[in-house]
């Protein structure tokens, strides 16, 4: 697969804790799947964020994605 450019994600140290974040909009990624995974449409979270375009939306998906598809290394053995 051909690496994803995510123009739109940022992680700026010292804003919103380093979380990635729309455009530098103080706006996260987590929000973002968070209101589209209690059932908010991309165009209900425009309407509430109008800073927001929906191709912003989109690649807050896909970073989700490409997150959860990358390898998982454990560091320690499970907690007891």
């Amino acid at each position: 697969m051909a690496p994803v450019p995510f123009d739109s994600i940022t992680a700026i140290p010292g804003q919103c804790d380093g979380k990635p974040c729309i455009r530098g909009l103080r706006i996260t990624v987590h929000l973002i799947l968070r209101l589209l995974s209690n059932g908010k449409s991309p165009g209900d979270i425009i309407v509430d964020y109008p800073e927001l375009e929906e191709a912003d939306i989109k690649q807050a998906m896909e970073y989700a994605a490409w997150l959860a598809s990358e390898k998982t290394i454990i560091l320690s053995g499970p907690v007891k």
